[in-house]
């Protein structure tokens, strides 16, 4: 009887020492990265693919990985119509090179132009498992500073629309570039 006991005893004792996996589902959302479409600006309802489109940000030496699929140097390049691009959790401002024509055997068609993105941050308590997520807003007065890295190319971005100041998916377009 007393064996009978101790087992249950430490049969209890260990049952509720136990915890549920806490496992973040891979489907579930996490901090949204800016959806940014291209556009035709001589058609401007008409989408526009990118050749060779490399983005590099502040600090960094190969760019965003904007094919994950691709191997190489070729995951830094977009060749359609939108890109995904993270935006800095820890700051307030993020500052990209677009560079149109990236590897181009012909200097005068590599195009580079400068975008620095103003938003705000906010943490969002998603759940145990995954944590916090960060939403941003872009800036309302001024969410973006387009230069251009050699005046004497002109800029290869013609025109650019905000079309939504709020990145909390990235399922829905953020910014619109016309060239």
């Amino acid at each position: 009887m007393k064996k009978i006991i101790a087992f249950l005893l430490i049969l209890g004792f260990a049952s509720s020492s136990c915890e549920p996996d806490d496992i973040c589902d891979p489907a579930t959302p996490t901090t949204p990265r800016m959806l940014i479409k291209f556009y035709n600006f001589n058609i401007p309802s008409e989408q526009k693919n990118v050749d060779n489109l490399k983005v590099i940000g502040e600090g960094m030496t190969n760019g965003v990985v904007l094919s994950p699929t691709a191997i190489g140097d070729a995951k830094y390049l977009a060749n359609g119509n939108s890109i995904l691009l993270p935006l800095k959790t820890d700051a307030d401002v993020v500052k990209y090179k677009f560079i149109l024509n990236y590897g181009n055997k012909n200097p005068l068609l590599v195009n580079e132009d400068n975008f620095e993105f103003k938003y705000t941050r906010e943490n969002i308590y998603v759940s145990r498992a995954c944590g916090f997520k960060t939403v941003f807003n872009l800036d309302q007065s001024n969410p973006f500073i387009h230069t251009d890295s050699t005046p004497a190319d002109q800029k290869w971005v013609k025109y650019v629309i905000v079309e939504k100041n709020n990145i909390t998916s990235e399922n829905e377009t953020i910014i619109k570039i016309f060239f």
